[in-house]
C-alpha cells in the first residue's frame, strides 16, 4: 500500500537516505513515450515544478503566462512559451479556449493542469481530450462524479465509507428536521467548489434560513452551482488526507496521509506527513477507505481524499482530483516523484508496488501577506532573496531577484519542508529553514509560520482546525528575533541598489540628486513595523 525513500527529489535536495535502493519500480522513466510535448496550463512554483519532473522524463515543455507574467520563472524556464491573455486569470489562465489554441500553436500533445485555476474543471479535461490531447489528471468522468460533494458523498455511503450525518435536500423543511435531530451547530455547505465559500456554521434556528439562503448565493456567484447540503458541524476535528494514485485498470495505492488542520479560513498553512494524531489501526482503515472510494470511482492518476477525524472516528470530506499544493511532503517520506507518477499514467503504464515510508516530513506556505494585520496582502518587487538549504531541507519556489509579486494571484511565494527520521528533527530542521528564509520587499508569513511550529502546542500534536483562531489570533513579530534579519535584508538591498543611485547621484549640476539614495528606488520595501 505504501512505498518510500529519497536522497534527491526532482533536482531538490531531500532526505540523506538510500533513495535509490528502496525505490525500486517507481525509478523507472517512460518506455511508451507517447507523449513528447507537455504544456503547463498554470503558473509560479507549481508551473516549474512540473517542468523540472518533465525535461527529467525527456519531454519538451510549454509554458503559458498572461500579461502580468511575462518575466515570470517558469516562462524563462520552458522550451516555449505562449501568452494567453491579460492579467485578470478570467481572460488568461482559467480561458480553456486560450490554453488549448496555445497548445496547438506549439504541437503539445499533453497538458498538465497543476493545482488550481482549471485543475478540477471536468470540461477542460473533456476539451483536452476532444482536442486529442492527453490530460495528465483524472478523467473527465471522474472530476465531475467526485468533484460535485453530493455525488462524491453518495458514492462514500455506497461504499460503506463513513460520513459526516447530514441530509442532501437543501430545502428549509429538510434542513430543520434534520438540525432537530442533530442538534445545533450545523454546517451549511455548497455542492461544488470548496475553500469555504459557500459555507455557513449554523449555531441557532433562528439563523437557518438566512443561512440557506447566503450559501446558495454565495455557492452560485463562487461556482455557476447554487445548490447546497447540511451537515453535522463537528467543533474541533483534525483535517487528514490521503494521498491516492490510479492507474485505471483497478490498482490503486495510498501513499499515507497527510495532517492538513494548521488552517485558517478553510485555507491550509502547513501539513505535515504523516499525522501525529492517528494510531496504527486508525491510519490502516483510512487508507482502505480512500482505496475502497478510489477504485469505485474508477480512479486514474493522482488525487487525494479528505477526512475530518474526532474523538469518534474519521469522516469522508471530499475528493481533490488533482495534485495537492502539499504533495511534496508525501514525495519526502516516500522517494518518489508524484508528478513523473502523474505522467507515466497518462503514458499508459501500469501502477508500480511502493516500498514504505520513512521518517517525517513537514511542509509550511509562506505566503505574501502581514500576518500581524489579519494576513492583509502584500505586493511589490523582489529586492533581495536568500533562500534556506541544508540537510532534509527542500524549497519549492519561483522566486528570484527583481521578481514582482502583484495582486492578480495567489499569494503562495514558496513551501518551505523539513524532512527528518522522527517528527522533531523535522520540525525544528523547518524552523530553523523559515529562520534562514530572507526576503525583502514583499511582506510574507515565514516568521509567523516559523511561531508556529515551535509553539508547544504544535510540539505536542494538539492539532485542530481551530489551531490558528486558539493559540495564535493576535499573534506579533517578536522585534529582537527579527532585528538581524531584517538589517541583514536592509544591507543586501542598499548594496544591490547601490550601484544604480550612484549613477544617478550626479543631477548634472554637481549636486546630489535626491534619487541617489537607494530607498527612493526601493518601492514597496520597508522594515516591519515594531511595537
Amino acid at each position: 500500500m505504501y512505498h518510500s525513500g529519497a536522497a534527491r527529489i526532482n533536482g531538490y535536495p531531500a532526505t540523506p537516505m538510500d533513495a535509490a535502493d528502496r525505490c525500486g519500480k517507481l525509478g523507472r522513466t517512460l518506455k511508451k513515450r507517447p507523449l513528447k510535448k507537455l504544456l503547463i496550463a498554470n503558473r509560479g512554483e507549481i508551473a516549474l515544478r512540473i517542468i523540472r519532473t518533465a525535461r527529467a522524463e525527456g519531454l519538451a515543455t510549454v509554458a503559458v503566462y498572461s500579461e502580468a507574467d511575462r518575466g515570470a520563472a517558469h516562462v524563462a524556464a520552458a522550451d516555449d512559451a505562449r501568452l494567453i491573455g491579460p492579467a485578470e486569470a478570467a481572460l488568461s489562465y482559467l480561458s480553456i479556449e486560450a490554453i488549448l489554441a496555445a497548445a496547438r500553436a506549439t504541437g503539445a500533445d499533453a497538458i498538465h493542469p497543476g493545482y488550481g485555476f482549471l485543475s478540477e474543471r471536468p470540461e477542460f479535461a473533456r476539451a483536452v481530450e476532444d482536442a486529442g490531447m492527453i490530460f495528465v489528471g483524472p478523467p473527465a468522468s471522474v472530476m465531475a462524479a467526485l468533484g460535485d460533494k453530493v455525488r462524491a458523498r453518495q458514492l462514500a455511503i455506497k461504499c460503506g465509507v463513513p460520513v459526516i450525518p447530514g441530509t442532501e435536500a437543501a430545502d428549509l423543511p429538510a434542513a430543520r428536521a434534520f438540525a432537530a435531530e442533530a442538534g445545533f451547530p450545523i454546517l451549511v455547505k455548497a455542492a461544488a467548489g470548496g475553500g469555504g465559500r459557500g459555507m455557513r456554521i449554523v449555531g441557532e434556528p433562528a439563523q437557518l434560513e438566512t443561512s440557506l439562503e447566503a450559501a446558495a448565493r454565495e455557492a452560485k456567484a463562487a461556482f455557476g452551482d447554487g445548490r447546497i447540503f447540511v451537515e453535522k458541524y463537528l467543533a474541533r476535528p483534525r483535517h487528514i488526507e490521503v494521498q491516492l494514485v490510479g492507474d485505471g485498470r483497478g490498482k490503486v495505492v495510498a501513499l499515507g496521509e497527510r495532517e492538513c488542520s494548521i488552517q485558517r479560513r478553510y485555507q491550509k498553512l502547513i501539513e505535515e506527513s504523516p499525522s501525529p494524531g492517528l494510531d496504527d489501526a486508525t491510519r490502516a482503515a483510512m487508507a482502505d477507505a480512500a482505496i475502497r472510494l478510489a477504485r469505485a470511482a474508477g480512479y486514474r492518476n493522482a488525487g487525494t481524499a479528505e477526512f475530518l477525524f474526532d474523538s469518534h472516528g474519521f469522516y469522508f470530506l471530499e475528493v481533490n482530483a488533482r495534485l495537492q499544493v502539499e504533495h511534496p511532503v508525501t514525495e519526502m517520506r516516500f522517494g518518489c516523484d508524484l508528478v513523473a507518477e502523474q505522467l507515466r499514467i497518462a503514458a499508459g503504464e501500469p501502477l508500480a508496488d511502493p516500498p514504505s515510508p520513512r521518517g517525517w516530513a513537514i511542509e509550511c506556505r509562506v505566503n505574501s501577506e502581514d500576518a500581524e494585520h489579519d494576513f492583509r496582502p502584500s505586493v511589490g518587487r523582489v529586492m533581495h532573496l536568500h533562500l534556506p538549504a541544508g540537510a532534509g531541507v527542500r524549497v519549492d519556489t519561483f522566486l528570484e531577484g527583481g521578481a514582482e509579486i502583484s495582486g492578480y494571484y495567489d499569494g503562495l511565494l514558496a513551501k518551505v519542508i523539513g524532512y527528518g527520521e522522527t517528527r522533531d528533527v523535522a520540525r525544528r530542521r523547518v524552523a530553523a529553514a523559515l529562520d534562514e528564509f530572507l526576503l525583502a520587499g514583499v511582506q510574507h508569513t515565514a516568521s509567523f509560520l516559523r511561531a508556529v511550529v515551535m509553539s508547544d502546542a504544535f510540539k505536542r500534536g494538539d492539532l485542530s482546525t481551530h489551531f490558528i483562531e486558539e493559540h495564535f489570533s493576535s499573534w506579533r513579530i517578536d522585534p529582537q528575533a527579527e532585528d538581524a534579519a531584517l538589517i541583514g535584508a536592509a544591507l543586501a538591498v542598499t548594496g544591490a541598489l547601490g550601484s544604480s543611485a550612484a549613477r544617478s547621484a550626479d543631477s548634472g549640476d554637481g549636486h546630489p540628486s535626491t534619487s541617489a539614495s537607494p530607498w527612493a528606488t526601493m518601492g514597496a520595501f520597508r522594515l516591519w513595523e515594531r511595537r
